[in-house]
């Protein structure tokens, strides 16, 4: 009898576990069939990413990691070339695009798993527009892009508008504006920090223009 027992429970046990081992075959299935190369995704965001990614087919085979990374000061993202292959050919340059874990704005807390998809997918977007910046740079032209960044609000809101427009023109406007919608839409966050965001960013207006722009083209 106590045979037939165990029988039955390692059975009821296989039923249980056999739809999650099935689940995570199918998701590895699927990452692997997505035809990205040099690509370094946490698993957590690996779906957002790809999407993003997809709107660039410039960066397909660009190596780029996407690392976790604590305390990225006034910033979710951060995307940036790897120091060690700044002075390569430009071809041949790896990238990070660095994420806070958590950080916190006034007195709200965020982390990735708190951040709507389509909202994450803007924001991925618009650290890849910045990849797509960077790689048409020198090395010289990069350094010196730095020491601008970190010292001009001038040069800032010049980066990140080119940033969002990269964005947009690879089709990713609507995810831009989520990103904007989800930032100045919410009622904890400051009013300081929601006027830094509508000076150094394109606005949803002009995001609308763009868009309605590129549809003029297409038609």
């Amino acid at each position: 009898m106590t045979g037939i027992l165990k029988k039955t429970f390692y059975f009821i046990s296989f039923l249980i576990f056999l739809p999650a081992c099935h689940a995570q075959q199918s998701t590895m299935q699927q990452k692997d069939s997505l035809e990205f190369s040099n690509k370094i995704v946490p698993d957590v965001i690996w779906r957002e990413t790809y999407v993003a990614l997809s709107h660039y087919p410039e960066l397909k085979d660009t190596p780029i990691e996407i690392r976790f990374k604590k305390n990225i000061k006034k910033s979710f993202m951060q995307a940036q070339p790897k120091v060690s292959g700044l002075f390569k050919n430009r071809k041949n340059r790896s990238y990070f695009i660095f994420i806070n874990e958590k950080f916190k704005i006034e007195d709200e807390i965020f982390d990735v798993t708190t951040v709507p998809s389509e909202v994450l997918i803007g924001w991925i977007g618009h650290e890849l527009g910045h990849i797509m910046d960077y790689r048409d740079r020198s090395a010289a032209d990069l350094v010196w892009f730095g020491v601008k960044y970190i010292t001009s609000k001038k040069y800032i809101r010049e980066a990140e508008r080119a940033a969002d427009t990269y964005a947009v023109n690879h089709g990713l406007g609507e995810n831009i504006i989520a990103t904007k919608d989800f930032i100045l839409n919410h009622s904890k966050l400051s009013e300081n920090y929601k006027n830094r965001i509508q000076d150094l960013y394109l606005s949803q207006e002009e995001i609308m223009v763009l868009i309605d722009e590129i549809h003029e083209e297409i038609n």
